[in-house]
């Protein structure tokens, strides 16, 4: 407790510059003596920490301390300036700004080596607008009604307790509890027509990785596709659950939630894929397809 409320008044100090003891003391609910202490520790350490008396007095750090000779090694320095570089996916804040600022702190030079962007390729205003609010719900812990497309060809208005953003298999997605399914659930963005924030605030809730596995049911599955499709299955799937077979062929074995979605990516690969398991997956397929042809047969 001691040292993480050492490594606590560093980082204030480096933040605000200098404070005063009665400042820290309530801050950290220690006393103004045991603060002071604190300091001749940190003093004592290497960490540059002084005390000045009298009317504008207060605790500094020198001006020339930089956090990575107190704390990160230079890899943990150069991960943290990485992860600031890949993380501008909404253009909502100045990275480059942060990044300079950081470099500045670690007495360090980083190149700009990488660019993510997550944002679709027409205009994707909306979909930012709509990252930013959700952010600002999962971090204010408030409540947001949702108007939502769902795979069973609804539309519902749903109440969601936002907990995470998540970004997977080329799209963003929100994990939620839902109020009417008394549930966690996971919606994808891009079929959130609309919501409001509500003034409702919520506990913070968990979604654990074994919560998410009860959202969504995974089905052992085997398919098989034409060489054509190569350059999709890799893809879509990992590579080691693709085996090439010898006519050039692709089996692929892998654990997938079975639903409606999956049935229309199936379709997607029009005549290239086949389904070995499970055996049930022909008929609903086949199925769709027949509905297809009839429907634009001529």
């Amino acid at each position: 407790m001691k040292e993480s409320r050492l490594f606590k008044i560093v980082y204030y100090l480096l933040h605000k510059g200098h404070a005063t003891a009665p400042e820290l003391a309530e801050k950290f609910e220690v006393s103004i003596r045991t603060i002071y202490r604190d300091v001749d520790k940190l003093s004592g350490a290497g960490i540059p920490v002084f005390a000045e008396a009298g009317r504008n007095g207060g605790i500094y750090l020198m001006n020339s301390f930089v956090l990575d000779k107190a704390v990160l090694s230079d890899s943990e320095k150069q991960e943290i300036l990485t992860a600031l570089q890949s993380v501008n996916v909404t253009n909502s804040f100045d990275s480059n700004h942060t990044i300079n600022k950081l470099s500045a702190i670690f007495n360090v030079r980083t190149e700009n080596w990488i660019e993510v962007d997550f944002s679709r390729w027409n205009n994707n205003q909306k979909d930012n607008e709509k990252f930013e609010l959700l952010k600002s719900a999962i971090i204010n812990k408030k409540a947001v009604r949702i108007n939502y497309v769902g795979s069973n060809e609804s539309y519902a208005l749903r109440k969601i307790y936002p907990l995470k953003l998540l970004y997977k298999s080329k799209a963003w997605y929100v994990k939620a509890y839902c109020v009417e399914k008394e549930d966690y659930r996971i919606f994808k963005l891009t079929r959130i027509l609309d919501f409001n924030i509500l003034d409702e605030n919520f506990s913070k809730f968990v979604f654990t990785k074994q919560k998410e596995s009860a959202v969504q049911e995974y089905t052992n599955i085997k398919l098989l596709f034409s060489k054509e499709m190569s350059y999709r299955v890799f893809d879509e799937f990992q590579r080691t659950d693709i085996t090439w077979l010898e006519n050039g062929a692709l089996l692929v074995t892998t654990r997938i939630p079975l639903d409606s979605w999956f049935v229309g990516f199936l379709l997607s690969f029009g005549s290239h894929v086949e389904i070995i398991e499970p055996k049930y997956i022909k008929k609903i397929l086949a199925e769709q397809a027949f509905k297809i042809y009839e429907k634009n047969k001529y």
